[in-house]
């Protein structure tokens, strides 16, 4: 844009009474390049005069930074968490090697890390939820950061590759969203998988895998399960996706939710998230699952509790949220009716039978980023987001606050796995206490003036609890109603350095 040209706002330029703008009196963030060489094919140095990342443009940190900024003005409970544990540099020696969506918010987690004696190397896992100037900000600072927006699938390996496998450096700790880096670490670099110190993995498909690592006698390493931790199952999963999926809808197809029909596949917590918000603004919802609990309550919460294919043909969405494969096939998208919206929730793009839609007979046409319209001989389109990804990270963002929730439990399991003596734990997937899931909402509560109640003494010994918690056993899930096969550990070790959990 020449800097002469006039930009009109509403918005009256504070040293003027002038209701007009130049450029020159606005902080633009660096504009995108239209070079579309790939990221791998660039040489590109940061301040520091290191290479060791590889990102979208590395002129856009100062954008990012920003961006990090802003992030953690929400995250107030992981920075405290930062400040009161950064002397005592927990993660002193510790290597972590991370596959997350990079984010601001990841970010501030990723900082908060290095902050406690950390060294990462990160990379994405997912391809489209990258924000390129956060990537960019991250390698400034002198994170080796691997990843962009817009990753093919050859990227997106070499991406993990590049984490893993790099010469003098060698992981002790992974935290994992989905379960690739750690399948990747086991497959190709098993001498590096057997010296890790633990796994922390967040997602319902990263958990399921390392379930059956451990089934199968092949887990030799400890591993923590955040995914169902109360704080991440109770907020990121439930109120994250409640906001999220509104969010992401309209960004990608300004659709109007009143008295659509909607079917949500799956009512755990993201289910519910998606149903409650969805709902709340007169979409008519009806839902599928295959767990009879699930299905009262989705009845009880006033849903309809159907099978897929006998609804399919009359639903103006269909939103998959299950962490299970082909819930949506081929036969089911043959039989939406024109302008079906379809995406997915869930972390893995294996719910959405996509594949199946790359044939000769189908035209694909990309109608703005992220969207997708899919056509059929007859003339039929149905509008495919984030080509079956996950939808709210793909296309939209999340709030900052509730991802704080999440991070600032992953950084004190990281902790826990890291300083554990040697014993602790067995090769075995295992949750967090209930009092580390206590104390990390305990540290968001200042955000709403909130005031806990305190037991009295005959009150503690009346209910049989330590006036200071946990106030509920390992056992007792909430509202929630998944089946919990894993071990849930009582005592911690290191982190009452700052938690007073001993």
């Amino acid at each position: 844009i020449p800097k002469s040209f006039v930009i009109p706002t509403k918005v009256r330029d504070k040293h003027s009474m002038s209701m007009f703008v130049t450029t020159d009196q606005l902080s633009l963030p660096p504009k995108y390049s239209d070079d579309e060489t790939s990221p791998r094919e660039k040489t590109q140095v940061n301040s520091k005069g290191s290479s060791d990342f590889c990102v979208k443009n590395i002129k856009q940190a100062e954008f990012g930074r920003r961006e990090i900024e802003i992030a953690e003005q929400d995250m107030s409970a992981l920075i405290s968490l930062r400040k009161r544990a950064q002397g005592e540099k927990p993660l002193a020696g510790a290597k972590v090697v991370g596959c997350t969506h990079i984010t601001a918010q990841t970010a501030v987690l990723i900082e908060t890390l290095v902050a406690l004696g950390a060294q990462c190397r990160w990379t994405a896992c997912n391809i489209y939820s990258t924000q390129n100037e956060v990537a960019a900000a991250l390698a400034e600072s002198g994170v080796s950061v691997f990843a962009w927006k817009g990753e093919s699938e050859d990227d997106f390996w070499w991406c993990i590759d590049r984490c893993v496998n790099v010469e003098g450096w060698q992981a002790n700790m992974i935290l994992d969203d989905g379960g690739d880096l750690t399948h990747w670490v086991y497959k190709k670099y098993p001498s590096v998988f057997k010296k890790v110190r633990g796994i922390v993995e967040e997602s319902v498909t990263g958990v399921h895998r390392l379930y059956q690592l451990s089934k199968a006698g092949k887990l030799c390493v400890p591993a923590m399960n955040v995914n169902d931790s109360v704080t991440k199952q109770k907020f990121d999963n439930l109120y994250c996706c409640r906001e999220s999926i509104l969010d992401g809808l309209k960004r990608t197809t300004d659709v109007m939710f009143g008295g659509k029909q909607v079917v949500v596949c799956g009512y755990g917590e993201v289910g519910k998230g998606c149903c409650s918000a969805l709902k709340a603004l007169g979409a008519i919802v009806c839902v599928t699952e295959i767990d009879p609990i699930c299905a009262l309550q989705a009845c009880m919460d006033g849903f309809k509790v159907v099978k897929l294919n006998e609804v399919v043909r009359q639903m103006d969405m269909v939103i998959t949220c299950t962490g299970n494969k082909n819930v949506v096939t081929r036969e089911h998208l043959d039989r939406m009716k024109n302008g079906c919206i379809v995406c997915n929730m869930g972390h893995s793009n294996t719910e959405i039978d996509v594949a199946s839609l790359r044939t000769p007979e189908l035209t694909w046409e990309r109608v703005r980023s992220q969207v997708d319209h899919v056509i059929w001989p007859d003339g039929k389109r149905v509008i495919l987001l984030a080509e079956g990804r996950l939808l709210n990270l793909s296309c939209s963002t999340v709030p900052s606050f509730v991802l704080s929730i999440t991070a600032t439990t992953q950084a004190l399991a990281l902790i826990e796995l890291y300083n554990a003596p040697e014993g602790r734990y067995k090769q075995d997937v295992y949750l967090l206490p209930k009092k580390m899931d206590e104390y990390v909402a305990s540290l968001h509560l200042p955000n709403f003036d909130a005031h806990l109640t305190e037991l009295s003494d005959e009150q503690a010994k009346y209910m049989g609890l330590n006036k200071n918690g946990p106030f509920k056993p390992n056992y007792y899930r909430y509202d929630r109603c998944s089946k919990t096969t894993h071990h849930d550990f009582d005592y911690v070790q290191y982190t009452h350095f700052y938690c007073n959990v001993v």
